[in-house]
C-alpha cells in the first residue's frame, strides 16, 4: 500500500500534466474484487476522512477510492485543468468552488439527499456542504498569563498592542496568497468589520508568521513557537487540545465566521454517479452521524447557529466571486501585504 502511494506521488509530481499543483499525499483505500474507482481530491487531511471513506466502501462494495490531499488552490487549479480526471473535489475554499461552479467547470447533481439541505447550504445542484465550521482564534495559556482573553478584535488588537514583547514573533495566521481558505476568511473579515485591518496592522509590527494550513498552526501552538494563532479552522482545533495542553480556543463575540465545507463534481469526473452517491452519504444522516462521533468535523446542523448570535456563516452565492475578481483580489493583497508587513 504504501509504495503504491509512493509511485503514484511520484508519478503524479512528474507527470507534465501535473505540475502546475503540488500533492501533499495520495492514499488507495482498497476494494476486494473491485468493480470501479472514485477519485477524491481534497483539501481535507486524510485523518479526518479516512472513517468516512470506509463507512461508504462497506455501503458500496466493490469500490475503491483514491484520496489525494492538497491546498485549497492546487485544488482548484487541478479541477481547472480538463486533462485531469477527478471525480470529486472537496474544500474549505467556499469561493474557489463557487467558482468553478460559475465557471461551467462542474456538473450538475440532484438526489433526495441534496433536495433535503437547506437552500443556504446548496447551489443550482452543483455545490453542496456538509459541515459548518468556525474561524478560530487560538492561543497559548502562556500567553494568558495575567490577563484575561479577548472577547472581541478590539480587545485582541489592545491586547496584542500592550504587550508586543510578550507576543513579537510569536504570532501566526494564513498566508492569503498561498491558502485560499485564508484569503476567504480575511475578505469575509473586510466585509464584516473595519477592526479586522485595525489587527492586521499590529499583527504586522510583531513579526507574524504566515502559514499555508491551519494544521501547522495548531502543531505550532502546542510546541509554544506560537502565542497566537487567528483564523484557525476550528473543526481541526477543537480536539487538538485537552485540559492540560497548552493551546485554547478563544470564541471572539463580536462575530465568528462559519465556514462550509463543499464537494462538487468536477466536469472531468469519469465515475459520476459513485461520485453523486458519495454527496448523498456525506449529506445523508449516516455520514453526518460519522462527522460528528468520529471526526472533529461539524455536521450541517441550524442548531448551533441559532444558539449563539455572534455566529455568522459564510452563505453560497454569487457574492463569494466579488474578491476572486483579478482587480480586486490584486488591491486587496496588496492592502493585506502592507498590514502585514509592516516593521515592528
Amino acid at each position: 500500500m504504501k509504495n503504491f502511494a509512493l509511485r503514484l506521488f511520484m508519478f503524479v509530481l512528474l507527470s507534465p500534466m501535473a505540475l502546475a499543483y503540488d500533492i501533499e499525499e495520495v492514499h488507495l483505500f482498497e476494494a476486494s474484487q473491485a468493480t470501479g474507482r472514485l477519485t477524491i481530491h481534497s483539501t481535507t487531511d486524510l485523518i479526518y476522512f479516512e472513517p468516512l471513506i470506509k463507512a461508504f466502501q462497506e455501503q458500496n462494495a466493490g469500490i475503491e477510492v483514491e484520496y489525494t490531499v492538497l491546498s485549497s488552490t492546487d485544488l482548484f487549479s487541478a479541477v481547472n485543468d480538463s486533462s485531469v480526471s477527478i471525480d470529486l473535489a472537496i474544500s474549505s475554499a467556499m469561493d474557489l468552488q463557487m467558482k468553478l461552479a460559475n465557471d461551467g467547470k462542474t456538473l450538475a447533481y440532484r438526489s433526495n439527499a441534496t433536495d433535503a439541505l437547506p437552500a443556504w447550504a446548496r447551489w443550482r445542484d452543483r455545490v453542496f456542504a456538509f459541515t459548518l465550521e468556525p474561524a478560530a482564534l487560538l492561543m497559548s495559556k502562556q500567553a494568558l498569563d495575567g490577563l484575561e482573553p479577548p472577547r472581541n478584535r478590539q480587545e485582541l488588537t489592545a491586547q496584542l498592542r500592550n504587550n508586543a514583547e510578550r507576543f513579537a514573533g510569536r504570532v501566526g495566521t494564513y498566508d492569503i496568497r498561498e491558502s485560499g481558505a485564508g484569503y476567504l476568511f480575511a475578505t469575509q473579515d473586510n466585509r464584516q468589520s473595519d477592526a479586522y485591518w485595525r489587527l492586521a496592522e499590529v499583527m504586522g509590527g510583531l513579526e507574524p508568521k504566515l502559514y499555508c494550513c491551519s494544521g501547522q498552526m495548531i502543531d505550532d501552538i502546542r510546541s509554544g513557537e506560537l502565542m497566537m494563532a487567528y483564523n484557525v479552522v476550528g473543526s481541526y482545533a477543537a480536539n487538538a487540545f485537552g485540559p492540560d495542553d497548552d493551546g485554547i480556543v478563544v470564541p471572539l463575540q463580536d462575530y465568528t465566521h462559519i465556514l462550509q465545507r463543499t464537494a462538487l463534481i468536477p466536469a472531468s469526473a469519469t465515475a459520476e454517479s459513485v461520485a453523486g452517491r458519495f454527496i448523498d452519504f456525506l449529506i445523508g444522516d449516516s455520514g453526518q452521524q460519522l462527522l460528528r462521533s468520529e471526526t472533529s468535523l461539524s455536521s450541517v446542523s441550524t442548531e448551533e447557529l441559532e444558539s449563539f448570535q455572534y455566529l455568522r456563516p459564510i452563505r453560497l452565492g454569487p457574492g463569494l466571486l466579488v474578491y476572486l475578481d483579478k482587480i480586486k483580489r490584486r488591491q486587496f493583497l496588496h492592502e493585506w501585504t502592507e498590514a502585514l508587513s509592516q516593521p515592528q
